[in-house]
């Protein structure tokens, strides 16, 4: 059992550090990449680039946080912070879409008075640009698929939007190349806008939720009760469990196990040890148990 546990461990880390370089590498093609983005968007007088760079500048900063973050989340537990610094990664989501929030504000912003009266755009150098930001995004996407952690996840499902985001620039692009209809420019920008601050509700939601220490998505204190007094022999009640996660992947769980009689010391570590294998079974990466006779009354008879 100790093995086995040590095995998972070590089997997080390795994915860590893979998280980590990749995180690394798609930052710096991102912040470069957005960098040259701002200068086409004024070359060409468009928006919709306009908007992509936004969301690009947004990556970058999610990346280079997400780098940071996850860098200190891999560091051990210590006085400060005794369950180690998972929660950081959070926060690096959670600063992200603060900014792309702000940034999307100042999109809509310089677009809509161009719903009303569009400007000419520059085509051919919006196609160019289309294309190499499909490249670039679309190589960052391929490093980050990979990723285990939420960041990750977040940062890759943000680059997938932006090559989905330049695909439309494209699209709009070569429109405009055969028909003289600059307001496409405006309306590829507002969609564009709009879908980053749909995403980034989603983003805020799931972050919040864990930050509140919500009862994680995938589990469930009733089926955990249920299964437990299923598998667990001399156990006559089951209270005060408590579940929450640490970062959105590692789950931590407390709970009372009240005992028919107290056994021998071997007896009781024999329930301990065979309720931490069946929590582990259901998705708890961290189980604090008590353990307690039915005379006994530790104040949270009831939860």
């Amino acid at each position: 059992m100790g093995h086995d546990h040590h095995h998972h461990h070590g089997h997080h880390h390795h994915h860590h550090d893979d998280d980590l370089e990749n995180i690394k590498v798609a930052f710096f093609l991102n912040f470069f990449f957005t960098l040259l983005e701002i200068a086409g968007a004024f070359y060409t007088n468009s928006v919709a680039i306009m908007s992509d760079a936004l969301h690009d500048l947004g990556d970058s900063l999610s990346l280079g946080l997400a780098w940071y973050f996850q860098k200190l989340s891999s560091k051990k537990r210590d006085v400060k912070f005794s369950f180690g610094y998972g929660r950081f990664s959070l926060l690096g989501a959670i600063v992200n879409s603060i900014v792309l929030v702000i940034g999307s504000i100042f999109v809509l912003y310089e677009t809509i008075p161009r719903l009303l009266e569009p400007e000419p755009v520059n085509a051919k150098g919006m196609i160019a640009f289309a294309i190499l930001g499909i490249l670039v995004n679309g190589a960052a996407v391929l490093k980050l698929k990979k990723g285990s952690s939420i960041n990750a996840k977040v940062v890759s499902l943000h680059l997938m939007e932006d090559v989905l985001g330049w695909v439309a620039v494209l699209i709009g692009s070569i429109t405009l190349l055969f028909w003289d209809f600059p307001i496409i420019d405006s309306i590829m920008s507002l969609l564009i806008t709009l879908y980053i601050l749909f995403n980034v509700y989603k983003g805020f939601k799931h972050s919040f939720q864990v930050l509140l220490q919500g009862v994680p998505a995938n589990l469930d204190v009733e089926k955990i009760r249920e299964e437990m007094k299923k598998e667990l022999s001399g156990i006559s009640s089951i209270h005060d469990i408590h579940v929450w996660s640490l970062d959105g992947q590692y789950n931590i769980l407390t709970m009372h196990l009240v005992v028919n009689e107290f056994g021998t010391p071997e007896e009781i570590k024999k329930i301990k040890s065979d309720a931490r294998k069946k929590l582990g079974d259901l998705g708890i990466d961290h189980a604090t148990i008590e353990i307690e006779t039915a005379d006994e009354d530790c104040g949270f008879q009831n939860c």
